[in-house]
């Protein structure tokens, strides 16, 4: 069919996709209190129920799956083809000059919270569809919208639609970044427990969140001179920055770093890492000076793919392990810490596991590890071709696999892939102050979004 078409109505629609995409984000749909019916807060639930009844006044079948999520079609039959986005955001946060759930367009680009991550991409969805509705096209195969309402806190909600619902045959979520990306490393998460006796060592807390780099640590210790510590910030050699402060009997010591993802940690400045180095190199005497030796040993500071612990590995198709040392506190005589592992697909859950715990019980730790395996799409995939096609034909710029150490909405679903809509070299503030989406890029999706459903879906 001609596309033209169907790209002019999108354009003719800019102001409704706006406004559509200003109600949504007034609703501060981050996972708040389950309440009946709503099992993730009743915005969450309120703003699935107002995308459907946006998706009715456009036209579209409609269904809410127990507020878990909701699905919008025009076509008859069992769908080949679903679109999985996602209503819930994360908390505003700090740092915003203009109100998070207000929507604002500024200079071209329409500010709040989840503008890109995700209700952008989904309202995108909504007017391709809308635009190929009103078009009158004739598809072979029944296609479906799927929004849910739980991706920032674990993704259960999709978990409930499986579950209840029937997903179709080819899935792409719109929630990562063009041109596709159809590989996702493993993942491992390890939680360490020891307990260590130490005169010397009176706390130690460094990191909050397992999947990210932590950008400050700090520790105090009683009985050790200034001098020595100083000795030891030299000989450590770090980039991270120390800062040593008496506090009555106690001395302390901060360090601070830069933070990153744990798909990325060689981009950040590990504060933890480097601190336990530090006290690595103090005589601390005790059980925790040994743990501490033990764990530098293990996993040293700037060392990001798991090879003195023994658990490195690559392929050319996904790349390298990452290991990000993300927690460790020390305190009341016990250790406890967390590391976060992304593992390309030559590797399994099994073995990364049994050879990183073999590396926590050299340096004296119990541990608990879990994980999930590699996600990986053949780009050979005729689904993967003609998503790769639609994105070419809409945008003249080349069309190629991606493999990336995080993991995407549609991790663990057979078949699936992220497609968009973040683009490299722009920074949207995602799950930041300030997030925003260019109008231009809402356009652009939603005429990407038309030609991909077309693709997949074959005109008649």
């Amino acid at each position: 069919m001609e596309m033209q078409n169907i790209f002019e109505r999108i354009e003719g629609m800019r102001g409704e996709i706006c406004e559509t995409l200003s109600k949504l984000i007034s609703y501060p749909s981050y996972r708040q209190e389950p309440a009946e019916g709503a099992p993730f807060g009743k915005p969450a639930r309120e703003c699935l129920d107002k995308t459907l009844e946006i998706c009715r006044e456009l036209g579209f079948k409609t269904e809410n799956i127990d507020g878990y999520a909701g699905t919008a079609s025009f076509t008859d039959g069992e769908p080949l083809l679903g679109i999985l986005a996602h209503l819930d955001v994360v908390p505003a946060g700090d740092g915003w000059t203009l109100d998070p759930f207000k929507a604002e367009i500024k200079d071209g680009k329409l500010f709040g919270r989840g503008a890109m991550d995700d209700k952008g991409p989904a309202v995108s969805v909504i007017y391709a569809m809308k635009a190929l509705k009103d078009s009158g096209v004739r598809l072979k195969h029944g296609f479906e919208l799927i929004v849910g309402t739980d991706e920032e806190c674990g993704s259960s909600d999709i978990a409930y639609f499986k579950a209840h619902a029937k997903t179709p045959r080819w899935l792409f979520t719109p929630d990562a970044s063009y041109p596709l990306i159809n590989i996702e490393k493993g993942h491992i998460g390890a939680r360490f427990t020891a307990k260590a006796s130490s005169e010397k060592l009176v706390y130690l807390h460094g990191g909050r969140t397992i999947n990210a780099v932590p950008a400050s640590a700090s520790a105090a210790l009683k009985g050790v001179g200034e001098e020595e510590i100083s000795a030891a910030i030299k000989k450590a050699g770090c980039t991270v920055k120390f800062e040593v402060k008496k506090a009555g009997e106690e001395t302390v010591i901060s360090a601070v770093g830069t933070s990153a993802h744990a798909s990325t940690p060689d981009v950040g400045d590990n504060a933890l890492t480097a601190l336990i180095k530090l006290l690595s190199l103090i005589d601390l005497g005790g059980e925790a000076g040994e743990r501490l030796c033990a764990l530098a040993r293990e996993f040293p500071y700037k060392e990001t793919d798991g090879k003195t612990a023994g658990v490195a590995m690559k392929d050319e198709t996904s790349g390298a392990l990452t290991l990000a040392f993300s927690i460790l506190d020390y305190e009341n005589g016990e250790f406890s810490g967390g590391i976060d592992i992304r593992f390309p697909i030559c590797g399994s859950v099994k073995e990364v596991s049994k050879r990183l715990g073999a590396a926590l019980e050299r340096a004296g730790f119990e541990h608990k590890i879990g994980g999930s395996e590699p996600h990986c799409v053949s780009a050979d995939s005729p689904f993967v071709k003609k998503l790769l096609s639609a994105y070419e034909a809409v945008t003249g710029k080349k069309g190629e696999c991606l493999a990336i150490g995080g993991g995407t909405y549609v991790h663990g679903t057979e078949g699936g892939v992220a497609f968009g809509c973040e683009i490299e070299g722009e920074d949207n503030r995602i799950h930041g102050a300030d997030e925003f989406i260019r109008v231009d890029a809402l356009i652009e999706n939603a005429k990407i979004f038309a030609e991909a459903i077309v693709r997949v879906c074959e005109e008649e």
